[in-house]
């Protein structure tokens, strides 16, 4: 399981973008439920299965979340950083 993820992780960005592609995207979804099993993340799991029966949009969130942030973003992304990928300020009026 760990040498699909670090397979993944490791392509260069414009084959991990061809990846995103429709029909292409079930290798993200896919390790997304590697991800979850191997971190044993019972919630991932039921998302990422259901991801794999019903993606109709979820490769173009992957395409943006590649070029933004240079990774498809999923549950355990945020919980082993310990650093929020999104840092909003909150500003007063």
């Amino acid at each position: 399981m760990n040498e699909y993820i670090k397979f993944m992780d490791d392509l260069p960005m414009i084959a991990k973008i061809l990846f995103a592609l429709p029909f292409l995207d079930i290798l993200w979804n896919v390790y997304r439920l590697i991800k979850s099993i191997r971190d044993e993340n019972t919630l991932g799991i039921v998302l990422a299965v259901i991801l794999l029966l019903f993606s109709t949009f979820v490769w173009l969130v992957d395409i943006i979340t590649l070029a933004v942030y240079g990774k498809v973003l999923w549950f355990e992304d945020t919980k082993k950083d310990g650093k929020k990928i999104i840092d909003v300020k909150n500003e007063d009026k």
